[in-house]
């Protein structure tokens, strides 16, 4: 029996609101939170990136799980917005955690379900008896275009995950993955922005991927939408998960506890670990939760949680995921928020002769 000893979560206290990005753009402010469900986003400061939020979320899910950092054996740090081309990010949240240079540390990448691949991998390690624990981060500081769709979206956030055997606070029942070469969304090397074609962004992408591997673990599982008492998907906005719930038998009220995005926007790959966090602050033993993550490119992960006792010793030894999406934010207008995300670039004063 593997699954979760602690997990953590960490969102910028930063916010701009979708009316905000529209007035600039002369945008339709009204069309674009119809259109995503969306009415705001979370937005890194200038001093946050990939690694300090990973680095946070990593810390309060040590809180959670009090085993000793020095028997982590493996830690991934799944994102599409590492901070160093060549550098990797794990090695830095390894030493903040308090790890010894014995453990395995990788970055992963695959769009959005980057952070369930280190999830799936961290899991099925402890599982072959290979480390005694592995930590699975999924988070990023997301990039949209100036003007671009995404840029409505794109927000900052992220989950860890201490994956063990004893002491469980939720249990990995089973898991599956489908995956496909469906080009929806994609970045080159040296781009800054990512490129998106939209007539593949429902369908074949995001839908047909996670139907897929949704009903092969519900197969696997001999198990049905009613069985569970939550479900979790990924959120590139508001409308998405909801839709894809209702076609797999969910209904709102099991999808509505880790439905974050109206208020937090697409945090890419911490997307469906950050609503797995939120429900496992609010579960009850003996409950389920099915999970299902997507990843332009593309591929889906899913995962079948059940809740145990030991949940209710843990929920509140560290922040709450909507404690941090719903306190002390702090609002910015469009030119801090450009700045922050550096889409305005200071030049150095010119020299004088």
């Amino acid at each position: 029996m593997v699954g979760i000893v602690g997990y953590g979560v960490y969102i910028p206290r930063f916010r701009i609101k979708l009316e905000e990005i529209a007035k600039i753009w002369g945008a339709d402010a009204l069309a674009y939170k119809a259109g995503l469900l969306m009415e705001q986003k979370s937005v890194p400061g200038p001093d946050q990136d990939t690694v300090t939020i990973s680095v946070e979320a990593a810390r309060n899910a040590l809180k959670r799980a009090k085993i000793d950092p020095t028997e982590i054996g493996a830690l991934y740090v799944g994102s599409e917005s590492h901070p160093y081309a060549v550098k990797p990010s794990g090695t830095i949240v390894a030493e903040a955690m308090g790890a010894t240079p014995y453990c395995h540390t990788a970055d992963f990448e695959f769009a959005c379900k980057a952070g369930t691949e280190g999830m799936f991998v961290a899991l099925n390690l402890v599982q072959a008896g290979a480390v005694k624990y592995a930590v699975g981060i999924g988070t990023d500081t997301s990039q949209g275009a100036p003007g671009d769709a995404l840029e409505y979206s794109a927000s900052a956030g992220g989950a860890a995950f201490i994956m063990g055997s004893e002491n469980l606070v939720a249990e990995c029942e089973f898991t599956d993955a489908y995956m496909t070469d469906t080009a929806d969304f994609w970045r080159k090397e040296h781009q800054y922005y990512p490129q998106h074609a939209g007539r593949y962004t429902g369908e074949p992408a995001y839908f047909k991927h996670i139907l897929g591997a949704g009903r092969a673990i519900m197969e696997r599982a001999k198990a049905k939408a009613s069985d569970f008492k939550y479900a979790v998907f990924h959120q590139p906005n508001g409308k998405f998960p909801m839709k894809v719930g209702k076609m797999l038998g969910f209904n709102k009220e099991q999808i509505e506890p880790g439905w974050l995005v109206p208020r937090l926007g697409n945090t890419y790959s911490g997307s469906s670990p950050m609503g797995l966090t939120a429900i496992l602050d609010v579960a009850e033993p003996g409950e389920r939760i099915f999970m299902v993550s997507y990843g332009s490119g593309a591929g889906s992960d899913a995962f079948i949680w059940k809740v145990t006792e030991r949940i209710k010793e843990v929920q509140n030894l560290a922040p709450k995921t909507r404690d941090y999406l719903d306190k002390n934010q702090i609002y910015l207008d469009y030119g801090t928020y450009a700045k922050f995300r550096r889409k305005i670039i200071m030049s150095e004063s010119p020299q004088i002769l």
